[in-house]
């Protein structure tokens, strides 16, 4: 099946692919590192030992996302690889916290490449392995690589997804990217993200909020994909925010990614109220007029925690 087909959420790439992303990568150096990361992302880190890898979020202190991050663990520090988000807003938000008491070192924002297999099945989560030849890190099939590292001749040789492709693909795992998704608007829960977030860690950043939300059954919204047939009133070029609704007319959400295919149609992230996540279409009120998108479940989201005194979890490895 090609891009192009009437059912884009079954595409999958005719054997492996490369998808090629930019990344944003720090240093923290000292033993006070993990205590510093674990207070300021979402994944429990102060009991993780070298060799560890641990994916995790970067959080306001309303627990609105401001980024993704994979943490690779050394003897006396770690890496924060930023896979999505503000890399330089989010380098001075930790040099703001570090007190002169606190024995780490920040490093300067580094620009790198993040390089995953699409079409393989995933590795198993947990570790990492250095790239040989340094300037880098295996997190299972996945890679991470400063800048200037060539990319391993194994690699190479692998022809990456075409910049449609890559999109597709993200819009078809439900991945936030920023700022469409990952914003001041939205949290980890409501974007499928509960894997990456530990609630049995104890204080850090966002943390109050978050509990609130799992013991409480809180989540007001949740990620959802939509698609719809070639239509007059998306002629035009996307906008994120298009207001979604029921046929009866009841607010429903709002659209947060497009990707308009080669016949004309349109498919892309939404974030759907609770109310309405039952429903299969829903209404998009694009400016010229009301267009019937699908919604359905993007395939790699994770619910929000049952309610209850402790609810939900963290997890080493991979989204």
């Amino acid at each position: 099946m090609n891009a192009m087909d009437s059912s884009p959420w079954d595409w999958a790439p005719a054997g492996p692919r490369r998808l090629e992303r930019p990344l944003s990568l720090l240093h923290f150096a000292g033993p006070d590192s993990l205590r510093v990361l674990h207070g300021q992302t979402s994944q429990a880190l102060q009991e993780a030992r070298p060799g560890d890898w641990r994916s995790t979020c970067c959080l306001t202190p309303t627990a609105r996302l401001r980024g993704l991050a994979e943490v690779v663990v050394e003897e006396n520090g770690a890496w924060l690889a930023l896979t999505a988000g503000d890399g330089p807003a989010l380098r001075q938000a930790f040099d703001r916290v570090l007190f002169p008491a606190d024995q780490v070192e920040l490093g300067p924002l580094q620009p790198g490449r993040w390089l995953r297999l699409v079409g393989e099945a995933p590795s198993a989560p947990g570790s990492w392995r250095p790239l040989v030849g340094g300037g880098g890190w295996w997190l299972g099939c996945d890679l991470l690589l400063l800048a200037e590292t060539p990319l391993p001749p194994e690699l190479a040789e692998i022809p990456p997804l075409e910049a449609h492709e890559a999109e597709l693909w993200r819009l078809q795992q439900g991945e936030p990217a920023w700022p469409a998704e990952i914003n001041d608007a939205f949290n980890p829960f409501e974007l499928g993200l509960s894997d990456r977030v530990s609630l049995q860690k104890g204080c850090y950043v966002g943390q109050e909020t978050l509990a609130k939300l799992a013991s409480s059954d809180g989540v007001k919204q949740q990620l959802r994909r939509w698609q719809a047939a070639p239509h007059p009133a998306m002629a035009g070029p996307f906008e994120p925010g298009w207001a979604l609704q029921t046929a009866d007319g009841v607010r429903a959400g709002q659209l947060t990614s497009g990707l308009q295919q080669a016949d004309g149609s349109w498919l892309g992230l939404a974030m759907v109220r609770r109310g309405a996540l039952e429903e299969t279409t829903l209404l998009a009120r694009a400016p010229e007029g009301e267009v019937p998108v699908s919604i359905s479940r993007p395939a790699a989201f994770r619910d929000p925690p049952s309610p209850g005194p402790s609810g939900g979890g963290g997890r080493s490895g991979r989204v």
